[in-house]
């Protein structure tokens, strides 16, 4: 719409001032007829009054409800929008924790009204709908008498691993396939700190200082030398301070590689010729943990030394799980908080104890938590002679 200039408007707004006065003044016109104009007059402008207050207090109410809700009690609500809870519980539990049941109920109208909202609520659909086929098909393998354990086999062979276990996504306790590791007698710490003491390697420490130590494991990192970090583990008791874990390379390095040496793989399962980076080293003191977490390859985790606890966690449940970034989940298993996680009451945990000389084959997309019952050596394989890359 073209606006007309400053002068043009002006003279616009006079002469509809003087046709109303001439209106208004007209003795044909009764005088009911020009109280009624007149009142429509008030009534527009009245209306005009209200708009311009309503827009002034809205800013202004905008501005006090901005610095009342916080950013994360914006976040917490969207959630729990989206999680269809419904809208006077979600202000209820607003008001109870000590915010304005105005400002709550104005915020929650704002939040419902945003594109981005209806965007995120749309796509939300669309995961509510995977959501439901995973606790389908959850609800259909309780019907299975297997379910609530992991089966024990003593050695498979390649052809019968891979349709039972690999191809099924199915995890299995392996006994009896590591008699011929001579890691399975030399390996203790003793030995690591005689033979490799010398050697640099890479852990984890100060993992207390930091409840998310696994997702800020870069600064968590420290290099000394393997006699050093052997003394730390054989002396220092049970703690989840300090680790060797797998994001390690010391499996690269010239002064530890030969460890691979003790090792025969299984050409039906595993490829010599494909060990950088597919072979991890783990150890430490009875107590360490590693939190809730899956995998993006199919692995094995082969105990050598010690005995670990896991906690196995079908992948149907990761509805259940909290997983809000990267591979781990918000629940700490060790402390469940069923509060802030409601959802995870409805987890069914298989637990498992690994002995030395036991592998355990964890599938992809299984979720898992790891506890060293006392000082730890094992290993985790992921060389497969069959297809083990997937994108996420």
């Amino acid at each position: 719409m073209e606006i007309l200039p400053k002068d043009k408007l002006q003279h616009l707004v006079d002469k509809s001032v003087e046709i109303l006065e001439m209106v208004l003044n007209n003795q044909n016109i009764s005088e009911q007829e020009r109280a009624k104009i007149a009142a429509r007059i008030l009534e527009i402008e009245n209306q005009r009054s209200n708009k311009n207050s309503s827009q002034s207090d809205h800013k202004s109410f905008n501005q006090q409800n901005k610095s009342q809700i916080s950013d994360d009690w914006k976040q917490w609500m969207t959630e729990s929008k989206l999680r269809n809870y419904p809208d006077i519980s979600i202000i209820q539990e607003m008001v109870k924790r000590g915010i304005n049941e105005q400002i709550a109920v104005a915020e929650l109208s704002h939040l419902t009204a945003n594109p981005y909202f209806k965007a995120s609520n749309n796509m939300m659909q669309l995961f509510r709908k995977l959501e439901s086929m995973l606790e389908v098909r959850h609800q259909i393998s309780q019907l299975s008498p297997n379910s609530s354990y992991i089966e024990r086999r003593s050695r498979i062979s390649k052809e019968e691993f891979l349709a039972k276990y690999y191809a099924t996504n199915t995890p299995v306790v392996i006994t009896n396939m590591m008699t011929k590791w001579q890691a399975l007698s030399l390996w203790t710490p003793e030995y690591f700190k005689t033979n490799y003491g010398d050697a640099d390697v890479e852990i984890q420490h100060n993992r207390n200082s930091d409840a998310q130590y696994e997702i800020n494991k870069a600064r968590h990192k420290r290099e000394l030398k393997l006699s050093e970090y052997v003394d730390m583990v054989v002396n220092g008791g049970d703690t989840n301070d300090y680790y060797m874990v797998a994001s390690n390379r010391n499996f690269q390095r010239d002064k530890i590689k030969n460890l691979l040496d003790d090792i025969n793989f299984y050409p039906d399962f595993l490829d010599s010729s494909n060990t950088k980076g597919q072979i991890k080293l783990w150890f430490g003191p009875g107590g360490t943990i590693t939190p809730v977490h899956h995998d993006q390859t199919n692995l094995i985790s082969a105990q050598v030394y010690g005995r670990k606890l896991w906690r196995i966690i079908s992948p149907d449940q990761t509805p259940f799980l909290y997983n809000y970034q990267t591979v781990f989940s918000k629940v700490d298993l060790e402390n469940p908080d069923y509060y802030r996680y409601p959802l995870f009451k409805k987890v069914k945990i298989i637990e498992v104890i690994l002995e030395p000389g036991e592998m355990i084959f964890i599938p992809i997309g299984w979720w898992h938590q790891v506890k060293s019952l006392n000082v730890s050596i094992s290993l985790s394989l992921m060389n497969f002679i069959f297809p083990n890359y997937y994108k996420y």
